[in-house]
């Protein structure tokens, strides 16, 4: 009950100051809202996201709705010492208590599970604590180098997650390909390493491969069992990585270790004056169980400011899902059939109120599939809808923060 209590303290303090950001302070050449004290010790970024809305899933024999939100609160603080600057980061999310008990439902998702099952056609929620750790960075010569350890955090591998993506913020749905390219952002135990050079960077991080457990309240036994490496360039408003980690056991139901592949192109500047957010990434996931547990994705998505209340969002998918995936015991493998499914999503959103309180939009999308023809029997005419109020900070955020320079 302790620790509940203290999560319970340091989401409100992390909802306070983000909306005490969005209220009071003007935000900076990033969008994000920073506070400085009189001494200029620390400063303060805070961060949020919030979606209240309908989810609407169709699909052959079944129909699933909800009334649900999708929500994080990000607040940080970061201070010189000595010759570097460190940065203590945190990241909220009461999704436990703001989705269904399974998860938002969502057509062909898969990843984790419930009940002790794996999750199918449902997008689980996040955990209360979405990220807990400090970062250490300091010149090196003509480098920069960087050292960070994360309670619950993300390692180097994989695009930046798509709920900080600029190309994706609009959206109340999680991509398909997201257990093949950045499933790794709650992790439990990660301690990372970085050295930059010009629009390089060159790290690595080890981390625990096991994925949260079902508790979506508690905090976990870190553990240091997988690997990961990353390079990424970043100038202007390009910004692109090449990664691969090697994890240990992710899924219990499923117990073999896993090499993730990853590679993203993202631009996120102005065409003509306005803001225009787009991302290309693709993932491998390669499972040594001695069949076939060989499995890629491939994600196009974007949104494009018409103007400065009104947005267009889109996303494209084509990814390889494990559809029957069942609980076996370690060391038993069988064959597995990976289905290729194609997902096309197009979105709106119109910011109804702009103050200094944030923006308030509402929106909607739709979501149409296709699919090999041996799944129409369970998930013929499948299509999505979502109907959606949404909440962030007065500003638009471009911030790279989760791609560790």
């Amino acid at each position: 009950m302790i620790v509940v209590r203290i999560l319970f303290i340091a989401l409100a303090l992390d909802v306070a100051v983000v909306v005490s950001a969005s209220a009071q302070t003007p935000p900076d050449a990033q969008g994000k809202h920073r506070h400085e004290a009189a001494t200029n010790a620390w400063v303060w970024t805070t961060d949020a996201n919030v979606f209240v809305g309908f989810n609407d899933q169709e699909r052959q024999f079944a129909d699933f709705t909800a009334w649900e939100s999708q929500n994080w609160f990000m607040g940080s603080g970061s201070r010189s010492i000595g010759e570097g600057r460190l940065t203590i980061g945190s990241m909220l999310s009461l999704e436990p208590f703001t989705l269904h008990a399974h998860g938002s439902p969502q057509l062909f998702q898969t990843g984790e599970s419930y009940h002790k099952a794996p999750l199918l056609n449902y997008q689980h929620p996040h955990d209360l604590v979405m990220e807990l750790g400090a970062t250490y960075e300091r010149p090196l010569g003509r480098f920069r180098s960087y050292l960070g350890a994360d309670l619950v955090g993300s390692p180097t591998l994989g695009p930046i997650p798509f709920m900080h993506r600029e190309s994706a913020r609009s959206n109340p749905q999680v991509p398909l390909t997201h257990h093949f390219m950045d499933s790794t952002h709650i992790t439990t135990g990660v301690v990372r390493a970085g050295l930059s050079v010009g629009p390089l960077t060159f790290e690595s991080s080890a981390f625990r491969g096991l994925e949260p457990d079902e508790n979506r309240l508690n905090l976990e036994r870190p553990g240091l069992d997988s690997w990961a490496a990353r390079v990424q360039y970043n100038a202007g408003p390009w910004h692109a990585q090449f990664s691969g980690g090697h994890l240990h056991q992710p899924e219990w139901f499923d117990p073999f270790d896993i090499t993730l592949l990853t590679a993203s192109v993202a631009f996120d500047g102005e065409v003509g004056s306005r803001p225009l957010d787009v991302t290309l990434g693709w993932g491998g996931h390669r499972e040594f169980n001695g069949f076939n547990g060989n499995a890629d994705g491939f994600l196009a998505e974007g949104q494009f400011g018409v103007s400065p209340r009104s947005t267009l969002f889109g996303r494209v998918e084509h990814t390889g899902k494990d559809l029957f995936v069942d609980v076996h015991p370690k060391g038993f493998s069988h064959r597995t059939i990976i289905y290729m499914i194609d997902a096309f999503t197009a979105g709106y959103i119109r910011d109804v109120s702009v103050t200094r309180f944030g923006r308030f939009g509402l929106g909607a999308d739709a979501t149409f599939y296709r699919m090999p023809d041996t799944l129409l029997q369970f998930w013929q005419s499948s299509r999505s809808f979502h109907v959606f109020l949404r909440w962030r900070p007065s500003a638009a955020s471009h911030d790279m923060s989760h791609m560790h320079m």
